[in-house]
């Protein structure tokens, strides 16, 4: 073993890759100029390395580069994409479906809209986190104007039928958003194959800096139009004002590029890494079950519940591992996961359940040792509350 923290926790964020690093340290020091500021050379190379960004981002999901739009990160297109959408499409009808199992930044924005007066329908899902197609058939309505659903869950790795729901939604001429901050650069997206004419993109999940996302908005067939959420010099097509932060966006393109080029034999990598500690902590430790799908998921997670084991108690105890009990975005919230709770199996099986994520940096050794420390500290408290 060793005494290093093995971190496990790459659905919450990425380390940069140095390669990404590399590319934007001289835009910090050298290459400074606003991308805003054409007037002179300073500002021209920074708006070179904007357009090159996304080019590369363009090119990873198959849209063309005056379809994205930079933001802060994934929250902010979640926000940006479903206000926008909103308010300007009122006039066609205020219904809007989405997933019970969402990010907090979409399920948040739409009970924002239900105190204005939107109506807003939340799909459930079945034992795995799948919606039922289905079900979003009957949902739909003649004032829908909006269908969001997440590509990947952040928390269980379930992995949705895209492409069927965006067949659904151009049949119905009504709009689709996807929550793809855990799977571009993880898993193919492809906006036209899928028909998503939004698509929300974070920087820190693949290898690039945090604070830096994008907003994909379709141009035509349909073009898609959308209110400003922030104000100010109309920056982005006056979709998000505000200054570029030029070296996150340079690095975002890199870090995107990167990982589509190498998605394919990193993906089988992470997926035997994957199946290896979920083979080994089922040899040691009886009654784990595992959460999501079990084939339809994101190579890089495990999620799984862990009998009589309270994860924040787990997590307490490892002291070289470094995992999460939920989503790490609401870390300050007590409740159990909304998520795990949409599968139907409880409040107890919430409490008890981790998420594992492997990264680019993980070795099959760190999964061994990992696994290990996991069933000390897995037994060290089943132990101890057999003596209590």
């Amino acid at each position: 073993m060793t005494d290093k923290i093995i971190y496990l926790d790459h659905n919450a964020t990425t380390p940069v890759d140095q390669r990404v690093l590399e590319v934007m340290l001289p835009y910090f020091t050298e290459i400074y100029g606003n991308a805003a500021s054409i007037d002179h050379e300073y500002g021209y190379q920074a708006k070179n390395a904007v357009d090159k960004a996304r080019e590369q981002i363009a090119k990873a999901i198959n849209a063309q580069p005056d379809e994205i739009i930079f933001t802060s990160g994934a929250t902010e297109s979640d926000n940006i994409a479903i206000f926008g959408v909103a308010e300007k499409y009122e006039h066609r009808g205020k219904h809007i479906i989405t997933c019970v199992t969402e990010h907090k930044a979409v399920l948040d924005c739409c009970k924002r809209l239900e105190s204005k007066g939107y109506g807003i329908t939340y799909l459930p899902v079945d034992q795995f986190g799948k919606v039922d197609i289905a079900e979003l058939k009957k949902a739909i309505k003649p004032e829908t104007i909006l269908i969001s659903i997440m590509a990947a869950n952040n928390e269980i790795g379930t992995i949705a039928p895209l492409t069927e729901i965006g067949a659904i939604a151009k049949q119905h001429k009504i709009l689709f958003h996807s929550d793809a901050a855990q799977a571009v650069g993880h898993i193919p997206i492809d906006v036209q194959k899928m028909n998503i004419d939004l698509l929300s993109i974070s920087g820190h999940k693949i290898y690039g800096p945090k604070g830096i996302g994008a907003l994909y908005r379709r141009k035509s067939n349909p073009r898609v139009f959308l209110s400003p959420v922030i104000y100010g010099g109309g920056h982005e097509k006056g979709v998000r004002s505000g200054t570029l932060n030029v070296p996150a966006i340079v690095g975002m393109g890199v870090a995107i590029d990167l990982a589509s080029k190498g998605m394919k034999p990193e993906a089988i990598r992470l997926q035997k890494l994957v199946s290896t500690m979920q083979m080994l902590l089922q040899e040691v430790i009886p009654g784990i079950s595992l959460n999501g799908h079990p084939t339809e998921r994101l190579p890089h997670n495990l999620n799984i519940t862990i009998p009589g084991i309270e994860s924040k108690a787990l997590i307490v105890q490892l002291k070289n591992v470094a995992i999460a009990a939920g989503s790490a975005c609401t870390t300050t919230n007590v409740e159990p996961s909304h998520v795990i709770m949409a599968l139907g199996f409880g409040e107890e099986r919430a409490h008890t359940s981790i998420r594992i994520s492997v990264g680019r940096a993980t070795t099959e050794k760190d999964i061994i040792d990992a696994s290990n420390y996991l069933i000390d500290a897995i037994t060290s408290i089943s132990k101890l509350a057999t003596f209590s």
